[in-house]
């Protein structure tokens, strides 16, 4: 599928992985409307710091994902959809899950609509690797059970069921890209290498964190771009939900010392009560088989293993340490 002829919308493009997504997407030729939070502020999130050579190709789009007519408005004479935008922060959805189900389920049904009204191309719909809970066999794959171990999560596997229940009544041409921890340049404070290494960078070396002990399997966003685009272009993607992944699992433990040794401190860490999820909420284990991107899309890692994960910590860390972009983080708070 070729969707360089037509305009594709990105939804959540105002944040950290929807940024820059668009931006690929405007570098590699496509047409992008990007769809961002409405706000007094006329704030676009990240694309604010978009080169201007981006932002002169790109059509930004202010609404809300909660609004089914501006979302159908957005989805005008859009060949395709990546839809991105939702809230994420897991602490916060203890506090807020309501409005967890109007933003991740009830949004993602006014895309749904507009794109079954409008005969969209193609939809790409964003999971997490959050609705598979604690790994119950690893590598992971697509047919682990699934899990709501937090309000987010549960939404989210809402979302994913409402998105192949549309494709399975009314044949729209949709997949699902679930991706693992993705981290990078721009990532909130709320996820845990941000936190590690905006600590660090403001001269912290008592580390406040959660829990330790539990494994991720960290994808660098470079790679979870890669597998957006090509998800969005692929055929064989349809109907089918695709594990986007390192395969390589470590400790948060392990990754804290992993960050000081490229930053080149000794830290400690200091356990912070607020941060601890509840226990049964707490998922222990994520590790990722990715080989159904491979076989459906030719997509591989290129940021695999240790090897992988110490190059893109090293991105990240040059990103965070730049006195601009350190300043916008607020690292002597816990952020929900």
């Amino acid at each position: 599928m070729n969707l360089k002829n037509s305009k594709i919308l990105v939804t959540g493009a105002d944040g950290f992985l929807g940024s820059h997504l668009a931006e690929a997407l405007v570098k590699s030729g496509y047409n992008v409307r990007a769809f961002v939070f409405y706000n007094s502020f006329n704030s676009w999130g990240w694309l604010d710091h978009s080169p201007q050579e981006v932002l002169n190709r790109l059509e930004v789009f202010a609404g809300d994902i909660r609004d089914p007519y501006g979302v159908n408005t957005a989805m005008q004479d859009c060949g395709a959809v990546i839809h991105l935008a939702a809230l994420i922060g897991i602490p916060y959805s203890y506090h807020s899950p309501e409005t967890y189900v109007d933003t991740n389920i009830k949004g993602t049904l006014n895309i749904l609509q507009a794109a079954r009204n409008l005969e969209v191309q193609k939809v790409v719909h964003t999971s997490s690797s959050e609705v598979y809970g604690t790994a119950q066999y690893v590598p992971m794959d697509e047919d682990h059970p699934l899990q709501g171990q937090s309000p987010y999560s549960a939404t989210k596997i809402a979302a994913d069921q409402l998105a192949l229940s549309f494709y399975r009544s009314f044949d729209i041409p949709l997949s699902i890209v679930r991706p693992f921890n993705t981290y990078g340049p721009r990532q909130s404070a709320r996820a845990v290498i941000p936190t590690i290494i905006t600590q660090i960078a403001s001269g912290q070396r008592q580390i406040k964190l959660g829990s330790v002990h539990p494994t991720r399997d960290f994808n660098y966003i470079a790679d979870t771009v890669r597998g957006f685009i090509a998800a969005a272009e692929s055929d064989a993607s349809v109907g089918a939900v695709i594990n986007i992944g390192s395969s390589y699992e470590i400790s948060i433990g392990k990754l804290v010392e992993v960050i000081a040794e490229l930053m080149q401190v000794e830290v400690e860490i200091e356990s912070d009560h607020q941060r601890l999820r509840p226990d049964k909420s707490e998922v222990e284990r994520l590790w990722a088989d990715n080989r159904r991107a491979q076989e459906l899309m030719g997509w591989v890692p290129e940021f695999a293993g240790l090897d992988g994960l110490q190059r893109g910590l090293k991105e990240t860390i040059q990103w965070f340490c730049n006195p601009e972009n350190l300043s916008k983080y607020r690292s002597g708070i816990y952020n929900l």
